[in-house]
């Protein structure tokens, strides 16, 4: 027997059924209904043993037709050849497919027609896309060069890309608008995102979620001012794509622990963000334990970075060793080391060299300074290093005027280095009070040149007046190298048998350097490094 089912409808729809009788049924029962089942079902004769039953049926204009399942085992695997006309349209049927696509192979073969079309666009601007290779590009070169422009009108020149082409592989709505955007409001200058881009460029592949925001956040948390924040990011845009807890964490509990005050943290970090991208192990920790073999205490060494938290960034083999040897070779002595780092860090981190040859052949021609008394120069003032000459000339040319020969003008300049570098017009009014007022012989400042670095108003007339009125006769030491409170105590002296010996007042006390700072109230911590080589003391 053998048996036709429909196959599931999967719309409902006008339902025609057909039934075929057995074939062993009289012709004229199937004749009467031939024409007309033909042409609603498409009927046709099967020949074969046995009772046959056949539904067809057209469903909303789709014409299902059933398949046969014959429980005949020798008609099992037979199948019924399908017409011409069956093939024809099984064929016309797959052409006119909603799912009918070119093949992989064809894809990609338009996919590198693509690409070499964009690297040829490149190639004719200057670009190098060797590295561009596996990144996710632009399909047409008409958006590629929607992205170049883009690039552009950022700053960014054809080197600055080549320097680094993969910033090609940001989309500019999806990656570059918002990277931009965001630091646009945290009040990062748009005059700034030149540089910014050119330093790190890889922040635009960055998410602003995901990425920028929770180092913002961290910033934040080390007490760096969210006003400042954008001044950190301009100076040191690496930052944002530092690791929380690597680099960073570790750099500062570093610092904590040698004995930087944790107050002080955020303002350290402000004016030098590169800290954060320093290893305490490579960088940091070596400089430190440099700087206390040579005799500055660790505490002191952690006021230095409060103060000038820069020096971590000097190299310590190429530069930092190197300029402390050219100082002993120039006659500073090693116990001296100390004190000149502390008063002037920035002695081991310049181009020290040259500097010195460059005053050490100046002096010797304008006061004929004996080249061994350089170092003791040094000791007194190391910021001598970084005077320039016209300044220099200027306050030895004064000096002269004053009536001082060259061998009293050396003697000064020797024993006493801030007179090259002390306000010529607050020298004048002093020089002028101390012949007008005080009429002292001049080898009393030969003997004294310090005395230029007192305040006239503050501190030279008021003990001057009181020494006279006194009537005691005093070296200009002895009136002036102490305290108000020191000084105070000698005007109870009837008389003085004998001067009292007081400390060179151009040495340097390194417990001074030790004590903590004392807290100043500022709208921002944040400061731009001052050019310290053509320094006024007052």
């Amino acid at each position: 027997m053998k048996i036709r089912f429909c196959s599931g409808f999967t719309k409902p729809g006008f339902l025609l059924v057909h039934f075929e009788p057995p074939s062993f049924l009289a012709v004229r029962s199937r004749s009467l209904s031939d024409s007309t089942c033909s042409n609603l079902c498409n009927h046709k004769k099967r020949p074969g043993i046995g009772i046959g039953l056949t539904v067809q049926c057209a469903i909303a204009n789709r014409r299902f037709s059933s398949r046969s399942v014959d429980s005949s085992p020798k008609r099992e695997r037979s199948s019924r050849p399908s017409s011409r006309r069956d093939r024809d349209k099984d064929k016309g049927r797959d052409s006119q497919s909603l799912y009918s696509r070119p093949s992989l192979l064809d894809m990609n073969k338009e996919k590198a027609a693509n690409r070499a079309k964009v690297y040829e666009f490149l190639r004719g601007i200057g670009i190098v896309p060797d590295e561009l290779d596996g990144l996710e590009l632009p399909v047409t070169a008409d958006v590629m060069k929607e992205r170049v422009e883009f690039l552009h009108k950022l700053g960014l020149t054809i080197e600055d890309i080549n320097n680094y082409p993969l910033v090609l592989g940001c989309s500019v709505k999806k990656n570059m608008v918002p990277v931009l955007d965001y630091l646009g409001k945290l009040g990062v200058r748009k005059s700034t995102f030149t540089e910014f881009l050119r330093r790190y460029p890889q922040v635009l592949h960055a998410s602003v979620v995901i990425d920028l925001a929770p180092v913002v956040k961290y910033l934040q948390g080390l007490d760096i001012k969210p006003s400042d924040v954008p001044r950190v990011l301009e100076r040191y845009p690496e930052v944002l794509g530092f690791k929380l807890e690597g680099t960073m964490s570790t750099s500062v509990a570093y610092l904590v622990g040698i004995g930087v005050a944790r107050r002080e943290i955020g303002g350290v970090l402000t004016r030098y963000p590169e800290i954060l991208g320093m290893r305490v192990a490579r960088i940091i920790k070596p400089l430190v334990e440099y700087l206390e073999n040579l005799g500055i205490p660790r505490l002191a060494v952690a006021r230095l970075i409060e103060k000038r938290p820069h020096i971590l960034g000097f190299e310590l083999d190429d530069t930092v060793k190197p300029n402390v040897q050219i100082l002993q070779d120039f006659n500073v002595r090693e116990t001296s080391l100390p004190s000149i780092i502390a008063q002037y860090p920035e002695i081991i981190g310049i181009d020290l060299n040259p500097k010195l040859e460059t005053q050490k052949k100046l002096l010797c021609s304008a006061i004929d300074l004996n080249p061994e008394d350089l170092g003791s120069l040094i000791e007194r003032m190391p910021q001598f290093v970084s005077l320039s000459e016209s300044p220099m000339l200027k306050h030895i040319d004064f000096l002269t005027k004053c009536g001082f020969s060259i061998d009293q003008t050396r003697e000064m300049v020797i024993g006493c280095p801030q007179v090259l570098a002390l306000n010529l017009g607050i020298m004048k009014l002093s020089f002028e009070y101390f012949q007008k007022e005080m009429r002292r012989p001049l080898q009393d400042l030969v003997d004294f040149p310090a005395f230029f670095t007192y305040g006239l108003e503050s501190t030279v007339k008021p003990r001057h007046k009181k020494i006279i009125k006194k009537g005691i006769k005093c070296s200009l030491a002895w009136m002036l190298n102490c305290s108000d409170e020191k000084f105070e105590q000698r005007m109870s002296y009837d008389t003085i048998d004998i001067e009292e010996v007081e400390s060179d007042p151009s040495s340097f006390d390194m417990s001074t350097l030790m004590q903590p700072e004392r807290e100043e109230e500022s709208d921002s911590e944040y400061e731009e490094e001052e050019n310290d080589d053509e320094e006024e003391f007052s």
